[in-house]
């Protein structure tokens, strides 16, 4: 005999099943005329904005690439580290002196294997990546911490935060990075104030 339960758990699931589906059909068919870096760059903002591990993204991302490319395996974010710091600059096209450092400070962390640097280190890759001098690099190092981009690391160095993090991986989509900063804000702000409140 069926328990008078049984019946809406069954239906919630295929309630949530049918939603998975119609979600995922629409982004299938929103990513599809996009490019594989395109792909990877908005996978990126995903997982960073839904606080998925990056990793698990990646090897989705990179089984969906390799299968769609017709047997020619192509690089994914979770793979690729070849890319030399003058590629990277170039493909984030960063426009102000606090993008070109977060940029470079995201280099160095996720391609140098250095999540901790000094504003010399940042200046040294950005000679590396042929970019025009900054006037003053501790004063954009600096401001790229006021902007939160940067945060302090142990010894007087500095670490890309994960807003920072966020804002790089959606370059060069500019108008992206700043929707993703604003929804990290808000989300980090909301949980500031659920932890005042409960104090």
């Amino acid at each position: 005999m069926t328990s008078q339960n049984e019946l809406p758990t069954n239906e919630s699931a295929s309630k949530e099943d049918a939603a998975d589906i119609q979600v995922l059909s629409k982004l299938v068919s929103a990513l599809q005329p996009l490019s594989p870096e395109a792909r990877a760059r908005l996978f990126r903002t995903l997982a960073t904005f839904f606080d998925i591990p990056l990793r698990e993204a990646g090897h989705v991302l990179a089984q969906q690439t390799t299968k769609s490319s017709s047997g020619t395996s192509g690089p994914t974010f979770s793979e690729d580290r070849s890319a030399s710091p003058k590629q990277f600059i170039f493909e984030k096209r960063p426009t102000t002196d606090v993008e070109r450092v977060t940029c470079l400070a995201y280099y160095l962390t996720h391609y140098r294997g250095t999540p901790h640097f000094k504003t010399l280190d940042i200046s040294k890759l950005n000679t590396e990546a042929a970019q025009i001098k900054f006037s003053n690099p501790a004063v954009a190092v600096e401001n790229a911490t006021k902007a939160g981009f940067l945060v302090p690391a142990l010894k007087g160095q500095k670490q890309v935060s994960s807003i920072g993090e966020m804002y790089v991986q959606a370059l060069p989509d500019r108008a992206a990075a700043r929707t993703a900063v604003e929804h990290a804000r808000r989300r980090r702000n909301r949980a500031k104030k659920s932890s005042m409140d409960s104090d």
